[in-house]
C-alpha cells in the first residue's frame, strides 16, 4: 500500500513537498490503538531503540558496579551531538571500567553540534570515537563486556556475544523475531534488524510499563527511561528535538530520533508506546510527525498540547532569517488530530 502524507512542506501559501509515512501507537499488551499507513511493513529502527539496546547494561550490573546515575545511563541511550559534556561523559564510562577512546569501534565524526565542531577545530583539535553520536552507546556496549567477563574486541560484530544479549533483548520487547535474513549493519556498525513498525511500538509501551517482562528487565527499562527523560540533554544536545520535546514535559514524555525518518516514543503515564517512519528517510518530517502525535494523545493537558503543537509546526526561513513558509502536519496526520 502507498502510505498516506503525514507532513505537507509550504513556500508561501503554495505546498512546496509532502512526506509521507506510517504512525503506530500501542499499549503494553502489544494491542494497536491507532494507526496510520502500512504498519505491519518491517523497517530498520536505526538509533531510535538505543533504550532497548541498553537493556544488558543494567541487567548485567554493570550499570551498578561502575556508578552509573542518569547522566550515564541517559548517555548509553544517546544520538548525542558532540557537545563537550558528552565527550566527557563517554571518556568517563569508559575509564570506569579500565579503557579508553581506543576500545570504541563505532568510527570517527565531527560532533554535530555546530559550535562544538568550531570550537574543536579552532584549537587544532580533531576528532575521535567519543565525538561519535553513538560513543555513549558503545561505551555501554563495552563496560557491559568488562563487567560480564566478556572479551570485547570485535563487540560490534554479528555472531559476538555482547550482540547476541542485545538482539535477545530487542526480540523479548519488541515480541518481533530478530533473524539473519532482515539484518543489516548500522551506521555505527552495529548489527540493525528490520521488523514490522507496530512492534517497536509495542516495545516502547512494554519498555513504560513493564507489562509482559519479568522484574529485572521491567526494572532496568524503567530506569534507562527514566534516565532519558530527566537528562534530555545528554540523548541528544542542545536545541535538538528530543531535548526540546522531552523538556516540554519533564519526566512525561520519552522520545528518541533514529535515522531515515523514524522516531520512537514512550507516554508512561497513558502506559503507550509510539513508533514512526516517514518513507523518504526525512527527519525534519519525523520530528514534525512526532510532535504531532504526542500533541494528540496529551490532548487533555491542553497548555502541553498547545506547546507540542507549536513545536509541530516550524517555519522556514531565507538566508536572512525572514519566514517565507512553514512545515506541518498534513494529509492523514491532520485529520488524526
Amino acid at each position: 500500500m502507498t502510505n498516506p502524507v503525514l507532513v505537507e512542506v509550504l513556500r508561501g501559501a503554495v505546498v512546496e513537498s509532502l512526506h509521507r509515512g506510517a504512525v503506530a501507537v500501542c499499549d503494553g499488551e502489544g494491542k494497536l490503538v491507532w494507526e496510520i499507513g502500512d504498519t505491519a511493513k518491517p523497517v530498520f529502527p536505526r538509533s531510535a531503540v538505543k533504550a532497548i539496546q541498553a537493556l544488558p547494561l543494567v541487567e548485567s550490573g554493570a550499570a551498578d558496579a561502575y556508578g552509573f546515575g542518569d547522566r550515564e545511563l541517559a548517555l548509553a541511550c544517546a544520538s548525542h551531538s558532540g557537545e563537550p559534556e558528552h565527550v566527557e561523559t563517554a571518556r568517563s564510562m569508559l575509564a570506569r571500567a579500565g579503557l579508553d577512546e581506543t576500545a570504541l569501534e563505532c568510527g570517527v565524526h565531527w560532533p554535530g553540534n555546530h559550535a562544538a565542531t568550531i570550537a574543536l577545530a579552532r584549537s587544532g583539535g580533531v576528532p575521535n570515537a567519543l565525538h561519535n553520536n553513538c560513543s555513549g552507546k558503545h561505551a555501554g556496549f563495552l563496560c557491559a563486556c568488562r563487567h560480564s567477563g566478556v572479551a570485547h574486541r570485535g563487540y560490534v560484530a554479528a555472531g559476538h556475544e555482547l550482540q547476541d544479549m542485545v538482539r535477545d533483548a530487542m526480540e523479548a520487547v519488541t515480541g518481533a523475531a530478530h533473524d539473519a535474513d532482515h539484518c543489516g549493519v548500522d551506521g555505527c556498525s552495529i548489527p540493525t534488524y528490520a521488523v514490522p513498525l507496530r512492534s517497536f511500538a509495542a516495545g516502547f509501551a512494554r519498555m513504560a510499563t513493564g507489562t509482559g517482562l519479568g522484574p529485572v528487565r521491567a526494572n532496568a527499562a524503567r530506569r534507562l527511561l527514566s534516565a532519558c527523560m530527566a537528562e534530555p540533554f545528554m540523548v541528544s544536545g542542545t536545541g535538538c528535538a528530543d531535548e526540546r520535546l522531552m523538556k516540554a514535559a519533564p519526566g512525561r514524555i520519552f522520545v528518541k530520533m533514529g535515522a531515515e525518518g523514524v522516531y520512537c516514543a514512550a507516554i508512561p503515564q497513558l502506559g503507550l508506546g509510539i513508533a514512526l517512519k516517514c518513507d523518504d528517510g526525512a527527519i525534519r518530517a519525523a520530528e514534525i510527525t512526532i510532535a504531532g502525535v504526542l500533541a494528540k494523545l496529551l490532548a487533555k493537558d491542553e497548555d502541553l498540547a498547545g506547546n507540542l503543537h507549536g513545536q509541530a509546526i516550524q517555519p522556514i526561513l531565507s538566508r536572512n532569517g525572514v519566514k517565507v513558509g512553514e512545515m506541518r502536519p498534513g494529509g492523514a496526520l491532520v485529520e488524526q488530530l
